[in-house]
């Protein structure tokens, strides 16, 4: 089977509006998690949130779309991330256009992020806006494809939380399978109304900075971004510069409860088992966990559960939604690139915001930024609503 290598990154988070500028703020433990600029609710001035620093005007200035109808802060935020990846990769408009490159993107709130808009288009106080084609999970896929004229295999993904984690799956096997030669896989979310009145009704967000694997945790912040990794088969890479190899994937569903993982952890096991199993390598090379690690009480303490159960001793792990806040099916490809941003650079970041580490299992996050650590293997979690578990693990090519 064909080895699956990644040649391209791209990413807009809280803490950057690029790799780089990612990198550097997990490097010196800055959070992007604050009061939010942008978004227009009865909580942005209540909670703290993971915002995008760019305003919709300043992003579409940016990526020359101020001409362009119907692009939500979802599509905007997705056509960024996605332009320095495809760059970052040296992608020839040839090679965006060929039959053997695939699209992959994921979301849970997709264009839904005009809650106020949509409600007013929907009821028919307006005469139709620009956004009316744009509501759905797969607008703003369909406004990438457009965009690069891509006519290979296409598909919008939303399983809550692991969404875009389950994008890099899909790409990884495809590319193995000989249906595709590469894959530009991964996913957006944008703040909105809808998500954060949902949360809210679930009684899980925090009034403070989220803190994973305290054991005086009491919720998670949300937050917004995007992120895409280029995958390529190993046999039409040439001298290009590779960041990893997707050597193991696993998915699994406890269907234990709609917004609650089993307390056995059954969906975790599974789905990091099959990722390391995959991979053909031995827990104990795994040298990095980035956990999905919401904030909340019963994530935590199951995934903890679920990584005791199957390492004798538990790698170094952390948080990195501590940063970004949750930003839902952009979460898994945010933590992807990451963790390969640690397999590159040899080192590990702190969780933050950690006072009193979590009592269970004897298992303590990273406390203080780790240079000089060499990180061969990195497995990522990204675990969503429903109990859809999903893991990844990356793999060092040097």
């Amino acid at each position: 089977m064909k080895r699956v290598l990644v040649t391209g990154m791209g990413i807009i988070s809280a803490i950057g509006e690029n790799v780089s500028a990612n990198h550097n703020s997990l490097r010196n433990g800055k959070t992007g998690i604050s009061q939010a600029a942008h978004f227009e609710s009865r909580y942005a001035s209540q909670l703290p949130f993971g915002e995008s620093a760019p305003s919709n005007e300043a992003l579409k200035e940016l990526l020359d779309l101020q001409l362009s109808k119907g692009y939500t802060r979802t599509s905007l935020l997705a056509t960024k991330a996605f332009d320095e990846a495809v760059a970052d990769a040296n992608l020839s408009s040839k090679q965006l256009s060929s039959f053997d490159t695939a699209l992959i993107s994921a979301s849970t709130v997709g264009g839904m992020c005009l809650t106020d808009q949509l409600y007013e288009d929907a009821n028919l106080k307006t005469q139709g806006s620009e956004y009316l084609e744009a509501y759905g999970c797969a607008a703003h896929t369909i406004q990438l494809l457009e965009k690069y004229n891509i006519r290979g295999f296409s598909d919008t993904i939303n399983t809550a939380c692991s969404s875009s984690a389950n994008a890099i799956m899909l790409g990884a096997r495809l590319i193995k399978s000989g249906r595709a030669k590469r894959a530009i896989v991964g996913g957006v979310d944008s703040l909105a109304k809808y998500t954060v009145n949902g949360f809210n009704s679930l009684k899980i967000l925090s009034n403070s900075p989220c803190k994973p694997f305290d054991e005086n945790r009491d919720g998670l912040n949300l937050g917004e971004g995007a992120a895409y990794l280029v995958l390529e088969a190993e046999d039409v890479v040439g001298d290009k510069h590779v960041y990893a190899e997707v050597a193991g994937y696993g998915n699994a569903n406890d269907a234990h409860h709609p917004s609650a993982m089993s307390d056995e952890a059954i969906g975790a096991i599974r789905s990091m088992h099959e990722a390391v199993e995959l991979a053909g390598i031995a827990y104990e090379q795994i040298g990095y966990i980035n956990a999905h690690g919401t904030g909340t009480p019963n994530n935590d303490e199951v995934e903890l559960t679920g990584m005791a159960a199957l390492f004798e001793k538990i790698p170094p792990f952390n948080s990195t939604k501590s940063y970004t806040g949750h930003t839902l099916g952009a979460a898994g490809a945010v933590e992807a690139i990451f963790s390969i941003l640690s397999i590159v650079h040899s080192e590990v970041y702190a969780s933050l915001h950690v006072e009193t580490p979590m009592f269970a299992h004897n298992a303590r996050p990273v406390n203080s930024f780790m240079p000089d650590t060499k990180v061969a293997y990195a497995l990522s979690n990204s675990f969503g609503f429903g109990g859809n578990c999903t893991s990844l693990v990356f793999g060092s090519v040097h």
